[in-house]
C-alpha cells in the first residue's frame, strides 16, 4: 500500500486546461503537493506538445507518479505511455477521468482536436482507474467500459455527471476523492 506523500500526483486537464469551477482544479487548489502539467495551447491541443511537456514533467519527478487525468488528459495518458515506455516506468498509476472517445471524435470534421488517436485497446503499463459517467457525450458508459478491459483498469460507474468537467459544478467532487483514495491505498509499494 502507497503513502500519498511518497507520490507525485500530476494533473493532467484536457482541452481548455480545466477552469475555475473544474475538480481537478479544486483538488489542486485544496492539495498543494499536486501539480498540473501546465500546456502551452489549451484551446488548440497538438499531440507532440502535450506529449513533450508530459516528459520533462515525468523526468523531474523525485518520486513515483500518479497521473490524474482528465477527457483529452486521458488520451494523452493513454498514447504517451505507449510512445514513452522508459519514462513511463516513473508511472505507479493512473487516475482516468471521463476517457474521451478519440476514435469517435478523430473521424469528425467538426471536432476541434484532431490526431489524438486512434485509441489503443491494449493493457497499460501501470495500474489505471476509470471513471466514467452514463450520460457523458464523448464517450459512452459502455465504450468506456471497452477501454478500461482493453488498459487493464478498474471500472468506476460515476453515474449520471456528464463530461464529468467543469459544467457539472463537482467543486471538490468527494465521489472522485474517495475512490482516489481507494486507488491510491491499491498501489503497491
Amino acid at each position: 500500500m502507497r503513502d500519498i506523500n511518497d507520490l507525485m500526483i500530476l494533473i493532467l486537464p484536457g482541452l481548455g486546461g480545466a477552469g475555475a469551477d473544474h475538480w481537478q482544479t479544486a483538488w489542486g487548489t485544496a492539495f498543494p503537493g499536486m501539480q498540473r502539467v501546465e500546456q502551452v495551447n489549451w484551446e488548440k491541443p497538438v499531440y507532440p506538445d502535450w506529449s513533450a511537456r508530459l516528459t520533462e514533467a515525468v523526468a523531474r519527478a523525485m518520486r513515483p507518479i500518479v497521473l490524474v487525468a482528465h477527457s483529452l488528459g486521458t488520451s494523452l495518458t493513454m498514447r504517451w505511455s505507449f510512445e514513452q515506455p522508459e519514462h513511463a516506468k516513473k508511472v505507479a498509476g493512473a487516475f482516468l477521468a471521463a476517457p474521451t472517445d478519440r476514435d469517435r471524435f478523430d473521424a469528425s470534421p467538426s471536432s476541434p482536436v484532431r490526431g489524438w488517436g486512434p485509441m489503443i485497446l491494449k493493457p497499460l503499463p501501470f495500474p489505471s482507474m476509470v471513471l466514467a459517467s452514463r450520460n457523458d457525450d464523448r464517450v459512452s458508459f459502455e465504450r468506456a467500459g471497452v477501454f478500461a478491459r482493453a488498459w487493464g483498469s478498474t471500472l468506476v460507474d460515476a453515474g449520471n455527471l456528464g463530461h464529468i468537467g467543469s459544467a457539472a459544478k463537482l467543486g471538490l467532487w468527494p465521489f472522485g476523492l474517495f475512490y482516489f483514495g481507494q486507488f491510491i491505498g491499491s498501489l503497491e509499494s
